[in-house]
């Protein structure tokens, strides 16, 4: 599985006969000099010799000759694959990698790459971590031993090739495809084109690569399809968790439709756990009821109206102040309480002395939430499955407070939607492992429902939760759907039903003949919950159960999926 594919070999292959044009265009101007010179010697042979005089053309003759094969050679050279790097700089870099908390590596062909992960990098710092960028071209196994967590972007170039300055790195680290890295935890950032065939093909081939070396997956492949904004969007966010930072503003500013919140609808009072709504909405335009289940809703929350209320007693400002915002050829103008309600409230010494105008001009939006769809555009709605969250203080989550407490119902909701291609069901006939726990059951449930339109009942959800009682969400549609044998097999943990805790990855062990012989017939599997605990405790009993061959198998092929958080 550590092969490169054929279009990386004819990539290699065009650049070796493109060095030896170089080569070869570089003699000739070489030869070309040379004879210019004899030429001019020998008519000095022809009179009585004197010191030649060295007029200015002639110094700039000679050395534009010297100068234009200085170039060739040096092209010559760069096209060569690198020679290694001393070890004292190979110890060099690999030191400094092991003093940065992060890695981050562009593999770029015309920079979009390299620009993504600088702003990775900026990202990472910001949020309180240490993060040095590096080439791929630079990139090698000492100082990937010494990486704690190493973040790859990489472009995918022509049919599936690597870009160039990754030829050094595949050939001499990937290719032998014999490193361990079983300390190391990774994430892909995978820039393609899905008019090509082989669609972020480099990117995947790094994510195989490090699995088979043993490297711990911090999320699936981030696949970014011709600069997809919300693909983008989504490493933002996952770079935010990883570094305790969530709240950072989008890179780029965020384009939201017109929703109306219609229901909102408490599922598990008495629960041990936090609250779940489930959330129904509803779009202005009928154009925007269109996705496709796995895909995920972004929501432009609102600061809660009694907070801004405060915020502007306590700066003496009135709200009712006309502004503007936004770039100069698209400003809006609205009040300055409208303004505040969607950006992230400024202590009163930022804003001292300052008129409304200027505070607006300095304000920052607030940052998007991401939550898994969990019906089809059939159903004629959208619906979320939200947890409520509590920070140390126990002030409610910003999105989750905005969906569940504090917005009105029905009232106005901001929301995009973006695609989430990688968590798409297969378009083919074959039997779905669904496995999940808590609110993560709302991806499946949506997986689910589209299955089940199309005629597809070969699916088996094993799904964990608190208690049977209070915390069976969408148990309706789930004992309807086993029922009528368009869930195949159907098997829940609750982990407060009985004296030892139980979850879903337990289910797996039990089940464990069965899987097999499902995953043997070509099932593919598909994991949504939290990232912690659940998802690590589901792929080690996967990966047991399987056992090694199958597993590389199964990521070989594209068959292991998630969308955990």
């Amino acid at each position: 599985m550590n092969s490169i594919p054929t279009s990386v070999a004819s990539s290699r292959a065009h650049r070796y006969r493109r060095s030896v044009s170089a080569g070869s265009l570089g003699n000739g101007l070489l030869i070309l000099g040379f004879a210019a010179i004899a030429a001019a010697l020998a008519r000095w042979q022809l009179d009585t010799w004197s010191a030649p005089v060295w007029r200015t053309s002639t110094l700039l003759g000679s050395g534009a000759v010297i100068a234009g094969y200085a170039g060739f050679v040096r092209l010559l050279r760069g096209s060569r694959p690198r020679q290694a790097v001393s070890s004292a700089a190979v110890a060099t870099f690999a030191e400094a990698a092991d003093e940065a908390q992060w890695l981050v590596v562009h593999a770029s062909q015309f920079g979009q790459a390299e620009s993504l992960a600088e702003r990775s990098a900026v990202s990472l710092r910001q949020g309180g971590q240490t993060a040095r960028l590096a080439s791929i071209e630079d990139l090698d196994l000492p100082t990937l031993r010494a990486a704690r967590n190493v973040l790859f972007v990489a472009s995918t170039t022509g049919e599936g090739d690597a870009p160039d300055p990754a030829f050094n790195f595949v050939r001499q680290c990937m290719d032998p495809g014999d490193a361990r890295l079983d300390h190391l935890r990774y994430g892909v950032l995978a820039l393609g084109d899905s008019d090509y065939q082989h669609f972020c093909a480099f990117g995947h081939h790094i994510d195989r690569w490090l699995r088979g070396a043993g490297a711990h997956p911090l999320f699936d492949v981030v696949e970014v399809d011709d600069g997809d904004p919300g693909a983008l969007r989504h490493w933002q966010y996952l770079l935010g968790r990883f570094c305790g930072a969530a709240d950072q503003v989008d890179w780029e500013p965020p384009t939201y439709a017109l929703w109306s919140l219609d229901q909102r609808r408490h599922l598990n009072d008495g629960s041990p756990g936090a609250p779940v709504f489930d959330l129904r909405m509803s779009p202005e335009s009928p154009d925007h009821l269109r996705w496709q289940a796995g895909d995920v809703a972004e929501i432009g929350p609102q600061n809660p109206a009694d907070h801004v209320r405060d915020w502007l007693a306590a700066c003496g400002l009135d709200g009712d102040l006309p502004v503007t915002a936004g770039p100069r050829n698209a400003q809006r103008h609205l009040l300055l309480a409208e303004l505040l309600a969607s950006s992230r409230l400024p202590s009163k010494a930022d804003v001292q002395g300052k008129g409304a105008q200027q505070v607006a001009d300095e304000l920052l939006p607030l940052p998007h939430r991401a939550y898994s769809i969990a019906s089809t555009p059939a159903e004629g709605c959208l619906r979320l499955l939200v947890r409520q969250t509590r920070d140390e203080q126990g002030s409610l989550g910003l999105g989750s407070g905005w969906l569940t407490a504090h917005s009105d119902a029905p009232g106005a909701i901001d929301l995009r939607i973006r695609r989430n291609p990688n968590f798409h069901a297969p378009g083919d006939g074959r039997p779905l492992i669904l496995i999940g726990n808590g609110t993560g059951l709302a991806g499946l449930r949506a997986l689910l429902q589209e299955r089940i339109n199309t005629g597809r009942q070969n699916n088996w959800l094993l799904f964990g939760e608190r208690s049977t009682a209070h915390d069976f969400h969408y148990r309706e549609d789930i004992e309807s759907w086993h029922r009528s044998g368009q869930i195949e097999r159907l098997d829940i943990a609750f982990s407060r039903d009985t004296a030892t805790r139980r979850y879903v990855q337990h289910l797996l062990a039990e089940r464990a003949e069965a899987l097999r012989e499902w995953l043997n017939r070509g099932a593919s599997v598909y994991v949504c919950g939290s990232l912690k605990g659940m998802a690590p405790a589901v792929d080690a009993a996967l990966v047991s159960i399987a056992g090694e061959p199958l597993w590389q198998a199964i990521l070989a092929e594209g068959r292991y999926r998630r969308d955990v958080y």
